[in-house]
């Protein structure tokens, strides 16, 4: 059964900071750990986006943001959901 990973994304960003969260999503589809990124709102200040992936592949993935977010300075617009990591 496909595992769900969970992310957090601030609404109001500049530019520089929405590319780098598109070359994120982008890269989580290129790398094959989804095929698809559902987004949805989750209050007035954030979004929610989550992605299925199989259950080899989800710490694997869920490192990968997380290497992601440090190296390309997004601590304070992407959060990976707490209760994905498990």
């Amino acid at each position: 059964m496909d595992k769900t990973i969970k992310l957090r994304v601030k609404k109001e960003i500049d530019s520089k900071s929405e590319l780098k969260v598109l070359k994120l999503k982008g890269t989580l589809i290129s790398k094959g750990y989804t095929e698809i990124i559902h987004i949805a709102d989750e209050n007035t200040e954030y979004y929610l986006n989550s992605f299925s992936t199989s259950p080899e592949n989800k710490k694997e993935a869920e490192y990968f943001v997380l290497d992601y977010i440090t190296n390309h300075n997004l601590d304070e617009i992407i959060s990976l959901l707490q209760e994905s990591i498990k």
